[in-house]
């Protein structure tokens, strides 16, 4: 698989199979090509593989087939430490008994380079991350967000021509988490180094790669730039795993080079263009809750009765900015449907019990056949 600019990947994972035996196939012949200074995000839930991928990387488990190679080096029976390539770990394991400032030169120390370029170093790195300050602190007088810049730190004082980030911001709360991510973004590009992360956060990894590959049982579903994902999802896993969606079961009616009409148990879909498939197969529908548009009236979509469907508001969720709705619809089934509240104090309020219309645009769908 090429890089985004089709040029050769500076990192390139070749057709790579972890293999544990007993059937226990954690990652089943992967291959990416990943360019200098991308950060690339390996998401999915736990067990799908990510994790042993990046531990193969690091060179804590040996791949079972394929090659890893790091900028026309081949990885293959070199330990972690001989590798350029240095990890950051969920828990930041900073040394507690040391100061930020000598955890950061505790690397640099171990591979014995002179007094005066660990000191210089140290101090550039200190001050890549704000930390010039607290030098001498030790990490428990730090808060999480400090903690995790002084890991960031000792990560790439050793100038490392890969990075690698385990879940990296996983032991901070919500507010601080989203708070950090830019930061570490623009450390990371600042440095200018590749960086493979993996997270289980489809926010934090849309937020902070350039692009994702989502995993399931040790394979790459998709890889593509965050918006590619998750507007254009590949399969009815993707389009499930990443933000909220609402799937709709359904048969192809009409298939027509620009539109396709589709059935579904509560409502018909006419969507803008065409798909590569047969009328009366089956296919799902895929709509994100903030491409409906929610309403009192029947609404004209310009299509007769396809693109709405009525309901009644089963659950509301107020979240500040926006607005989710539940709408229990006649078979059953429930349509999430997101709302901007772009006026403080709108005059006809939807609540529980009240009858609705969703109605959306015939380029809001996507049609997954897988």
């Amino acid at each position: 698989m090429a890089t985004p600019g089709g040029a050769q990947g500076y990192l390139q994972i070749q057709d790579v199979v972890k293999d544990f035996g007993g059937g226990a196939v954690a990652v089943n012949h992967v291959s990416i090509d990943i360019a200098q200074g991308e950060i690339f995000a390996l998401l999915g839930s736990s067990g799908c593989g990510k994790t042993t991928l990046l531990r193969m990387l690091a060179g804590f488990e040996t791949p079972s087939a394929g090659r890893i190679v790091l900028d026309g080096q081949d990885l293959a029976g070199l330990p972690p430490y001989e590798r350029p390539i240095n990890m950051m770990f969920q828990s930041y394991a900073l040394f507690p008994h040391l100061s930020v400032w000598d955890n950061i030169a505790f690397g640099l120390r171990r591979d014995g380079l002179p007094r005066a370029e660990v000191a210089e170093r140290v101090e550039q790195m200190l001050k890549l991350v704000q930390l010039d300050k607290y030098a001498r602190r030790k990490p428990h007088q730090l808060s999480g967000g400090q903690q995790q810049r002084v890991a960031l730190a000792r990560s790439l004082a050793k100038r490392p021509r890969l990075l690698l980030l385990d879940e990296p911001l996983g032991a901070l709360d919500k507010k601080l988490r989203e708070a950090t991510q830019i930061e570490l973004v623009n450390i990371i590009e600042q440095v200018g180094v590749t960086c493979v992360m993996v997270t289980h956060d489809q926010e934090e990894a849309m937020t902070m790669a350039s692009r994702i590959a989502v995993m399931s049982e040790g394979r790459f579903l998709q890889v593509g730039a965050p918006a590619d994902i998750y507007e254009t999802p590949a399969t009815r896993f993707v389009a499930d795993f990443i933000g909220n969606v609402n799937l709709m079961d359904g048969v192809l009616r009409s298939d027509q080079p620009d539109h396709v009409q589709i059935d579904c148990a509560d409502c018909s879909h006419h969507v803008g263009h065409g798909i590569t498939g047969t009328e009366g197969m089956a296919v799902t529908v895929a709509i994100r809750p903030e491409k409906i548009r929610l309403g009192r009236a029947m609404p004209d979509t310009g299509f007769g009765p396809h693109n709405r469907v009525q309901g009644t508001v089963r659950e509301l969720s107020y979240f500040g900015s926006f607005t989710v709705y539940h709408l229990a619809l006649a078979s059953g089934a429930v349509l999430k449907v997101s709302q901007g509240n772009v006026d403080r104090h709108p005059d006809d309020v939807l609540s529980w019990g009240d009858t609705a219309w969703a109605s959306w645009a015939p380029n809001a769908q996507v049609v997954l056949t897988q």
